[in-house]
């Protein structure tokens, strides 16, 4: 399954770096899975800046987290997509 989710230039510059391998997000309507692509998509407030990350979920845990959250690691497939 694939996922397209919107993320804030701090944390986007963080995940092309390899600092940030892990979102936590809500899942009330997502399903994330273990193999499933996620395009991280850069938006700055309401404007995407046109660049794209995608990776591919490693492991997804529930374990401590609100209803309906969780937290999945992840790993680059590529280089970052400028569009």
């Amino acid at each position: 399954m694939m996922h397209y989710l919107k993320i804030l230039p701090a944390f986007f510059e963080s995940v092309i770096r390899g600092e940030k391998n892990f979102e936590i997000r809500n899942n009330d309507d997502r399903g994330f899975q273990k193999g499933d692509t996620v395009y991280l998509i850069e938006q700055e407030k309401e404007t995407p800046t046109g660049r794209v990350q995608i990776v591919e979920i490693t492991y997804v845990s529930n374990y401590n987290q609100p209803i309906n959250q969780v937290v999945f690691g992840f790993s680059l497939m590529g280089d970052v997509i400028e569009e």
